[in-house]
């Protein structure tokens, strides 16, 4: 009896807990309904391919302002707006650039003076009991930024992550890091989960479920999209090459970023954030343990132990030279293969190595390289 009095106990707490889901969802579908339907807000589904996707058709921008017109002009009714989301998955990114009231056609600052201004101006049905789902972004500068923090971007993508560190929705327990979803949280969660995961498709194991299905994706389930040009569909073996390919042939915006210390261009956020930590900020985290000298990566600091270790494995198949850097035995092959690839420009003479080239302009022309 006690058993059945139980199961009815947790079918009731289910029950509950639906309709309470229920209506939360509800109340955040009428928020994004009047938030939309009284201001320029404009909702974006996702980045990918050629641009900023529509939320209500295909369509696709590189400038999100021309998504911002398209949304306005094309989908003025707003009620199907995420309909078969559920409130796990429900959150929306928004673009509030140059945020304006059409009811008085006022200039609003955020998101939060928005629904104010409607709830306490324009007596909209706005509700406040439920946790903020929504990011808002702005895109009125050059660069990408959060323009709650000024952080700068490089991706969209990693905008949006970033954006949890404001809306602290949901907590993890584990390492205390906020998301604006329970969805996005519990992914994150799975970072945590330390184990042996086996891939469904290869031999390859990880040790997190993470990792295991970040690889399962790229490699296995969606490899077919990845670096695939959002114009052609042509496909790329990098992310740099496809950009490339972008700009020349489509005309898409350069993506290279500008070092703001010394003008320096990188195609990525990635090599620009290492250039910055390595010649401006000077890190050194890898010490020598033979002597007091410090470098930036483990990589240098192992080429440089190999003045203290003496160990010679690169061996010259000709001369029997040996060498303690693939690199260096590779430049002196060239010596073998008369590979005069430096070149006066004054009296044409060539020279294998490039020192021996520099001091050649040195000494007969006078210049320094």
């Amino acid at each position: 009896m006690t058993n059945e009095n139980n199961q009815e106990q947790d079918e009731t707490t289910d029950t509950k807990t639906r309709v309470k889901k229920g209506k939360e969802l509800s109340k955040h579908r009428m928020n994004m309904r009047e938030i939309l339907a009284n201001s320029n807000a404009t909702p974006i589904r996702c980045h990918g391919g050629i641009g900023y996707a529509c939320s209500f058709c295909t369509d696709q921008y590189p400038d999100p302002a021309d998504l911002k017109k398209h949304t306005i002009a094309s989908h003025p009714n707003v009620t199907k707006f995420m309909k078969g989301k559920d409130l796990y998955r429900f959150h929306v990114k928004l673009d509030i650039t140059d945020l304006r009231c059409k009811v008085c056609d006022s200039n609003i600052e955020n998101l939060e003076q928005l629904i104010d201004h409607l709830r306490n101006t324009h007596n909209k049905n706005i509700y406040t009991d439920i946790k903020n789902q929504i990011l808002p972004f702005k895109f009125d500068s050059e660069t990408l930024r959060c323009f709650l923090c000024t952080n700068k971007f490089h991706k969209f993508k990693t905008l949006q992550e970033h954006m949890n560190i404001h809306y602290r929705n949901f907590i993890c327990e584990v390492c205390d890091a906020g998301f604006v979803t329970r969805g996005i949280m519990i992914q994150h969660s799975e970072s945590h989960k330390f184990g042996s995961f086996k891939c469904d498709f290869c031999p390859k194991e990880f040790n997190t479920l993470r990792k295991k299905k970040s690889h399962e994706k790229c490699v296995h389930i969606h490899s077919n999209m990845l670096n695939k040009c959002g114009y052609c569909n042509e496909k790329f073996k990098d992310y740099r090459r496809k950009q490339k390919h972008m700009t020349e042939a489509h005309g898409a915006p350069s993506q290279e970023l500008k070092c703001e210390a010394c003008d320096k261009t990188f195609a990525g956020q990635k090599h620009l954030s290492v250039h910055i930590k390595r010649v401006h900020l000077i890190e050194r985290r890898h010490q020598c343990t033979e002597c007091e000298m410090t470098f930036f990566s483990s990589a240098e600091m192992k080429i440089h132990m190999l003045k203290h270790t003496g160990v010679r494995d690169f061996k010259c198949s000709i001369c029997h030279k040996s060498y303690g850097r693939r690199r260096t035995l590779q430049e002196h092959m060239r010596i073998h293969a008369d590979d005069r690839r430096f070149k006066c420009e004054h009296c044409g003479q060539a020279f294998v190595q490039k020192c021996s080239w520099r001091g050649h302009m040195r000494a007969k022309h006078g210049e320094s390289v």
